[in-house]
């Protein structure tokens, strides 16, 4: 699995959501298109992830404390952590593994250029299994 890199099987079509962005959309998006994360960008920088826990804060919050709803800036998760491309599956399962995540964005030079995912980590271990 080493010879296997994050380029090979992250996700590149990417549903990302701006800081801006209403909550109430990317709820709606998360239902629509089943995903269950995504990355917040501003003028092409990855300044967060926004998750389905981040949105059922919302709710909670809604009807906790009965306040409106707000933008994506208000709940997402602002401290994230990335993996290059060229890491290899391997070394991304271990990650997985000990730091219970369920995606990672792929920065390159800075830019976000991907996600990859468990799921992900899994079809790459398929490919080397013998059929």
């Amino acid at each position: 699995m080493k010879s296997l890199k994050v380029r090979n099987y992250m996700a590149v079509e990417l549903i990302t959501f701006t800081p801006r962005s209403s909550v109430l959309d990317a709820m709606s998006l998360f239902l629509e298109r089943g995903i269950s994360g995504a990355p917040v960008v501003d003028d092409g920088v990855l300044v967060g992830v926004l998750s389905e826990v981040d949105l059922i804060e919302v709710v909670v919050q809604d009807s906790y404390y009965n306040e409106n709803v707000g933008i994506v800036a208000d709940f997402m998760q602002s401290e994230v952590e990335w993996v290059e491309p060229d890491m290899d599956i391997f070394t991304l399962a271990q990650r997985f593994t000990k730091r219970h995540r369920r995606r990672y964005p792929v920065l390159e030079n800075g830019q976000l250029v991907g996600q990859i995912s468990r799921r992900d980590v899994l079809r790459a271990a398929m490919d080397l299994s013998p059929t």
